[in-house]
């Protein structure tokens, strides 16, 4: 499709300059209208003229033809490749979900904390083990973070 395309694109250029050619310059177009049957001046200008308008509109609708086929095929191609991106995404989210397990008590979250299960009503909680990462300075309910819980934040004036 690519090679057609091409080769129309081409023949498209190679008829605008020879349109251009004969339009500004009346010696060549008077040279190629004398090759023709042996009619007036006039009626050779108004046959040739006629004769490079069909020629012009024949050019020009295969260069629509193909442009569009080809936009098609190119779109066509795109939504294919799209759904399969989608498919793999899917097997991979699906491939994520089994392989994820459980938090281990006394693993680390992204953010450096520990996760911890849900404690048991009995258990002490004198026995929690010590987080080996320092503590941030800063107070964790100051209202102007962006991490404190919507209670503790001032209404916005």
């Amino acid at each position: 499709m690519l090679a057609l395309k091409r080769i129309v694109t081409v023949a498209v250029m190679v008829y605008l300059l020879l349109a251009l050619l004969f339009i500004l310059a009346p010696a060549v177009r008077s040279s190629v209208m004398g090759m023709g049957s042996g009619l007036s001046v006039l009626e050779q200008e108004r046959q040739f003229f006629y004769v490079m308008f069909v020629i012009g509109a024949v050019v020009m609708a295969l260069q629509l033809i193909t442009e569009n086929l080809d936009s098609t095929l190119l779109r066509r191609t795109v939504n294919q490749n799209e759904g399969k991106i989608n498919e793999l995404k899917a097997k991979l989210y699906d491939h994520q979900q089994r392989g994820t397990t459980p938090a281990v008590p006394g693993s680390r979250t992204i953010d450096g904390r520990i996760a911890e299960p849900a404690i048991p009503a009995t258990r002490p909680l004198e026995n929690r083990p010590v987080d080996p990462l320092p503590q941030p300075t800063f107070p964790q309910n100051d209202p102007s973070l962006s991490n404190t819980p919507p209670a503790d934040r001032p209404p916005l004036a």
